[in-house]
């Protein structure tokens, strides 16, 4: 396989000031030269992309073609890109990951590393410090809902649960051969962990590289997370058809009937409106302990969304 072939794939929606940023940050990577093209899927914007991408386009050192569709879900996005691409290596970002100068390099090395076609790399996202994280947000992002970063380390193998593609790199032969997005996932949510899923039981190996960092620039609050909750039950609907939906839910219910798991659920019950009062501090910069946040985030949001499966990222790692 040759390398310095590499496609990236970036599906964005009505977010033309940071995918702006997004792509500058690409057409700085200090490995410009193994960058083949990137691939802007507009899933039907309509707030002026096309004219950011051409400007973009223009002023960037690396091929970026525009492709748009009509609004059909990330998924279907995604696949759209899958099949335009020309590289050999398919690098899955989000028009609101600002890579770091080096993430090309740290993900293309690996491949080097690692060139045979199962073995794919999952890079590392952070808050963006010009969105000013609280601590509530950082812990979203190394040990809550959003990721679980917390649990792995450099060169680990992980499993389905962490296929996040906002900083992702497979073989492109090996995805089209096996397996690429559902479609039925329209709404937000789901369609990385049931195609993580699919891929593992055809031979996927995802080794964690924490040096190959992405920058999120959004700033989330405790009611923004709870919103993404409600947002993911049309999603976690059709999970539940699909096969990996199936496996997870076994494993969250064997779970649950842990006596760890039915003391946590206890405390959660008791003490969360006790801890109401500190739902005032979640958007501050005023740390709280993890178990404060995850007793908080569960009673207010999961319990409201009342997802059917319950399928979360650290529910599936238990």
């Amino acid at each position: 396989m040759s390398l310095g072939n590499l496609t990236i794939i970036i599906p964005t929606y009505n977010r033309k000031d940071v995918l702006r940023k997004t792509l500058a940050a690409y057409g700085s990577q200090s490995a410009q030269e193994e960058i083949l093209e990137i691939l802007v899927v507009d899933d039907g914007s309509t707030d002026g992309t096309d004219s950011v991408v051409a400007q973009c386009s223009q002023e960037s050192p690396i091929p970026i073609r525009y492709l748009r569709q009509d609004n059909r879900g990330r998924a279907s996005a995604r696949n759209h890109g899958i099949r335009e691409a020309r590289g050999e290596i398919i690098l899955f970002g989000d028009d609101d990951t600002v890579p770091a100068v080096n993430l090309i390099s740290e993900h293309t090395a690996w491949h080097r590393k690692y060139p045979e076609a199962s073995v794919a790399v999952l890079g590392h996202v952070t808050w963006s410090p010009e969105v000013h994280p609280t601590p509530f947000m950082k812990w979203l992002g190394l040990a809550g809902p959003l990721f679980d970063y917390h649990s792995l380390s450099r060169g680990m193998q992980v499993d389905g649960a962490h296929f996040y593609t906002n900083n992702i790199s497979l073989k492109t032969e090996f995805l089209r051969k096996n397996g690429m997005f559902d479609e039925d996932f329209r709404t937000y949510g789901y369609e990385d962990l049931e195609l993580g899923y699919r891929l593992m039981r055809r031979g996927l190996r995802l080794l964690y590289n924490p040096d190959a960092v992405g920058y999120h620039c959004k700033y989330m609050s405790f009611a923004d997370a709870c919103r993404r909750e409600q947002l993911a039950v049309a999603a976690e609907r059709v999970f539940r058809t699909k096969e990996a939906g199936v496996y997870f839910a076994e494993m969250v219910a064997r779970r649950r009937r842990s006596l760890k798991y039915r003391m946590q659920k206890l405390l959660v019950i008791w003490l969360a409106p006790a801890l109401a009062p500190l739902k005032l501090l979640l958007d501050t910069q005023i740390p709280l302990p993890w178990a404060v946040y995850r007793a908080l985030y569960h009673y207010y949001c999961v319990q409201k969304a009342k997802p059917a499966v319950g399928v979360e990222r650290n529910s599936v790692k238990g």
